[in-house]
């Protein structure tokens, strides 16, 4: 039996995703299939997230909207959590005059992995957001003010910033060696810049399915 699946929000139109499938066993348990190539909407409690090209960060970001089928019965709550890790991506033949980037053979993505809904079920997903390549540039003495308003910030990015503005008061999410400190600060006392990536999570990391997710009737609540 084909479905329709939907977001619903407040104010939000309805709009298809993509057609499912629903399942029937023997025992009358109900699932459906949501297939891959559907995007879901995610958000994030900051409006931002600054992460260095190469670094890596474990996040949880949460579905935006209820996804329902054409019935409106809800398959994915909003406020879902979506666990996974923003991850870099090698770009390979990317050429220095085509992007602005200093480090343009680097791209980042969210890989989600897990989704826990509000009932603390939780459901193995494989999808994955787009790959962002642009970059903003630190400079040093720079005023980053801009870039770090109401943003998560990364380690690595972190430490970028405080060794270019002497900003010491930046809050990270995860902390980072002293290894990785040493080996930034000798290339930024070299270049006295760096690129980074500011990632807007409701523009940027909007999660696509990579293979069809099964959710039972159980699994919703």
């Amino acid at each position: 039996m084909a479905m329709a699946l939907t977001t619903a929000g407040a104010i939000a139109p309805m709009i298809a995703l993509a057609p499912a499938q629903a399942q029937y066993n023997l025992g009358q348990s109900r699932s459906t299939t949501i297939p891959a190539n559907v995007t879901l909407p995610v958000t994030y409690e900051k409006e931002k997230i600054v992460i260095t090209p190469g670094e890596s960060m474990s996040i949880k970001l949460r579905i935006a909207n209820d996804i329902i089928d054409r019935n409106r019965n809800v398959l994915i709550p909003a406020r879902t959590e979506v666990v996974g890790r923003l991850e870099p991506v090698e770009l390979y033949g990317r050429s220095s005059s085509s992007n602005r980037n200093s480090d343009n053979s680097k791209g980042v993505r969210f890989v989600a992995s897990e989704l826990v809904f509000p009932s603390g079920r939780r459901l193995p997903i494989n999808a994955n957001s787009r790959t962002i390549t642009e970059t903003e540039r630190i400079s040093k003495g720079a005023n980053t003010g801009q870039i770090l308003t109401d943003a998560a910030i990364g380690a690595g990015a972190a430490t970028v910033i405080s060794l270019l503005t002497g900003n010491r008061k930046v809050e990270v999410l995860e902390p980072v060696a002293g290894g990785a400190v040493g080996a930034a600060a000798s290339v930024l006392l070299r270049k006295n810049q760096a690129d980074v990536f500011v990632l807007r999570p409701e523009e940027d990391l909007d999660i696509t399915l990579t293979s069809n997710l099964v959710i039972s009737r159980n699994n919703t609540y």
